[in-house]
């Protein structure tokens, strides 16, 4: 008898990529195997669902709807949802959509297995929504996306009150690991052959917080410097009001942690921040970008934005402008505000209209296109190195070249080099060319050099081939689109 396949289909942050990871793990740990690429379906389809955006559970029912017939044509399938948006809607899910066969929430997604041979026994639907983390979810078996890069997370959930977020009401107060078994993942993984790792948080520099020690990010970026092997270390998000001079002089202290730094904006508005309830204002904010660049004067950072928060004058707008031509942004993931239920800005009254919020929006947008391609023009002349990876160049095959990513987080084509090179070998060039969202090194590699990334990049891909089941909605590890998307790290702009 054949193995049952799994898909794994995820919606919204970096934080439910990596809860999919885990997810995989738990259902291949179970005897499921990955639904191979192209086949019409899998006996176990689970949404990992992101409760952000408002039309997020419009989505949701509409994937569900086209996989009832389906389900119906094909017995003993299963349907599961779980992820922000189960955790807030619970048994509504089942009541829209009967033929579902579990629901789980954020805190409990190791009971998934249990729940879906459960349901097959019992023949009808499991609704289990646990209230508070059971179990760290790192503890779980994990099916890694990548061979070479991968997602570690220091700490779940959030203690802020962003009045545009639902994230703290479904992931629940931040809870911390402990810095000793952060370290020991980090370690295992880089054994198996991953060079780079990105530190993952709601609010991830506000580690230490449930363990009581305010330098305990710092830390643990020193910490990670340590680790022989480890090539590349990055971190997100970071909240400003956490962000201090410690973690400025550990990044710039320790050499594997890479000069690159995500900064949510949201505003520059201080009214519109103590609106948001935001705890800094935009003095604090610039004068964060300024000490981390007179400390590494390389450093990329980037930034989310949300134009027309409820309230949101002409005037608070062009506070806004003023911070993004201030910080010059090497990207900005920029939103228009829009409704969370059961968030505060929901139901405040001066709600902007769309008309209004669209024509900010594109102003905004095409002022950062400016900074970004006056930014990345900077980079031309210059020699980096870069991390080759795997599904970021979409015209790769086309150009013959070969795509990655710089130090700062930069996203380079070059021309593929003679020597043969693998996702995780690193390849030096010279950047002839640069766009606002990426960089061209056309001439010939400086240098390639092959590495155990690579290594165990080839290892897996020796193996049987068994197509990924798990159907991650955002780019790889390293890999924020120019379009808007959700934010890196944290499960909406709120960090």
């Amino acid at each position: 008898m054949s193995a049952k396949t799994y898909e794994v289909r995820t919606h919204g942050c970096q934080m439910n990529v990596h809860d999919s990871e885990r997810l995989a793990g738990l259902l291949e740990d179970a005897g499921y195997v990955p639904a191979p690429e192209g086949a019409d379906g899998a006996d176990v389809v689970v949404f990992n669902t992101c409760a952000v955006r408002e039309n997020a559970d419009n989505k949701l029912y509409g994937n569900l709807g086209q996989l009832a017939p389906k389900k119906a044509a094909r017995p003993g399938m299963q349907i599961a949802v779980g992820g922000c948006l189960a955790q807030k809607d619970r048994d509504t899910i089942v009541k829209k959509a009967p033929w579902v066969d579990v629901v789980f929430g954020t805190h409990n997604i190791g009971k998934l297995p249990v729940l879906l041979e459960r349901a097959r026994v019992q023949e009808e639907a499991q609704v289990e929504i646990a209230e508070s983390l059971e179990a760290f979810p790192s503890t779980l078996p994990t099916r890694r996306e990548s061979a070479y890069a991968a997602w570690v997370s220091i700490s779940v959930g959030c203690n802020n009150t962003c009045t545009f977020c639902i994230v703290p009401a479904l992931r629940g107060k931040e809870k911390d690991r402990r810095p000793g078994d952060i370290l020991a993942e980090i370690e295992t993984l880089v054994s198996e052959g991953v060079s780079e790792i990105t530190l993952l948080g709601q609010n991830v520099n506000a580690y230490g917080s449930d363990i009581g020690d305010r330098e305990a990010f710092s830390k643990l970026l020193r910490a990670c410097g340590k680790i022989e092997g480890l090539e590349r270390v990055r971190f997100t998000s970071p909240h400003p009001r956490d962000f201090t001079d410690d973690v400025i002089a550990a990044m710039a202290e320790t050499p594997n942690v890479m000069p690159q730094l995500h900064m949510p904006l949201q505003s520059g508005s201080d009214t519109v921040l103590k609106a948001m309830r935001r705890s800094y204002r935009q003095e604090r904010f610039l004068g964060i970008i300024e000490k981390v660049r007179a400390a590494m004067p390389d450093a990329a950072i980037s930034t989310d934005i949300i134009v027309g928060f409820p309230g949101e004058t002409e005037e608070d707008f062009e506070q806004t402008l003023h911070t993004v031509r201030e910080s010059r942004f090497a990207q900005a993931f920029t939103f228009q505000y829009s409704k969370r239920p059961g968030t505060p800005a929901a139901t405040m009254e001066g709600q902007i209209p769309k008309e209004v919020v669209q024509a900010r929006y594109e102003r905004l947008v095409a002022l950062q296109e400016e900074i970004s391609w006056e930014e990345n023009k900077k980079q031309v002349g210059r020699t980096v190195e870069v991390m080759v990876a795997e599904g970021e160049g979409r015209k790769d095959g086309a150009t013959h070249r070969l795509s990655g990513r710089a130090p700062d987080n930069r996203l380079v084509h070059f021309t593929k080099p003679a020597a043969e090179v693998r996702p995780g070998d690193m390849v030096t060039v010279e950047i002839t060319y640069a766009a606002p969202h990426h960089l061209l090194a056309e001439g010939e590699a400086v240098s390639v050099r092959r590495t155990r990334s690579g290594d165990a990049w080839e290892r897996r891909n020796a193996a049987p081939a068994q197509p990924a089941g798990v159907m991650l909605g955002l780019p790889t590890v390293g890999a924020p689109a120019p379009a808007p998307v959700e934010p890196a790290g944290g499960c909406c702009p709120a960090s």
